[in-house]
């Protein structure tokens, strides 16, 4: 079965788990309340493409193209973003649950992560300069060699850095998130 070329396609309320997904390259497409739940779209190039409220846990993306991808809404959990095609992967995530997702070594400077829920998510080794963590939750998040420099983490909450084993310089931090900075150390700030 060849690979297709579908642009500018708007697809609603679709359940691709009954459906099956078809292989190829999405361009300028909408997809809007679908549920990709546990499917298998690896191989797929999705360009310059929007996903509202869809519910996209565990979905496989082995080799997978994702650029300029807009996620609203939508419910990631489990994904493994690492095994994407790394060559211009770029997207951003808006009021998007995306717990226990892994981004382990990928290169993602400038993504935006508003209002998300990013609870026990992998970023170890990853490329996040200049990223936005805006009203996000980022409990038990993994940052091991993660390059976090110039990042705005200002409105974030329950994150754990270590700026030891990161790169950190002139990302922002609240004051009041001085504690995920400082919490190996078992100190009290009053």
């Amino acid at each position: 079965m060849g690979r297709e070329y579908i642009e500018d396609m708007k697809f609603d309320k679709i359940d691709f788990v009954a459906v099956p997904f078809k292989q190829g390259e999405y361009e300028n497409c909408k997809f809007i309340n679908c549920n990709f739940s546990n499917v298998d779209l690896s191989n797929n190039d999705f360009i310059n493409c929007t996903f509202d409220n869809c519910n996209l846990s565990n979905i496989q993306l082995v080799k997978v193209v994702l650029r300029d991808i807009v996620f609203n809404d939508c419910k990631m959990l489990g994904i493994q973003f690492d095994t994407c095609n790394n060559f211009g992967m770029s997207f951003s995530f808006n009021n998007c649950t995306l717990n226990h997702a892994i981004f382990y070594g990928t290169k993602i400077k400038h993504t935006k992560f508003i209002n998300c829920q990013i609870h026990g998510v992998d970023f170890t080794d990853s490329d996040l300069a200049n990223a936005h963590f805006s009203n996000s939750d980022l409990l038990n998040s993994t940052f091991i060699n993660t390059n976090l420099e110039k990042a705005d983490l200002s409105t974030s909450i329950n994150f754990s850095i270590d700026p030891e084993k990161n790169k950190i310089k002139k990302a922002k931090f609240s004051s009041g998130g001085l504690v995920g900075l400082v919490g190996k150390y078992n100190i009290d700030i009053v």
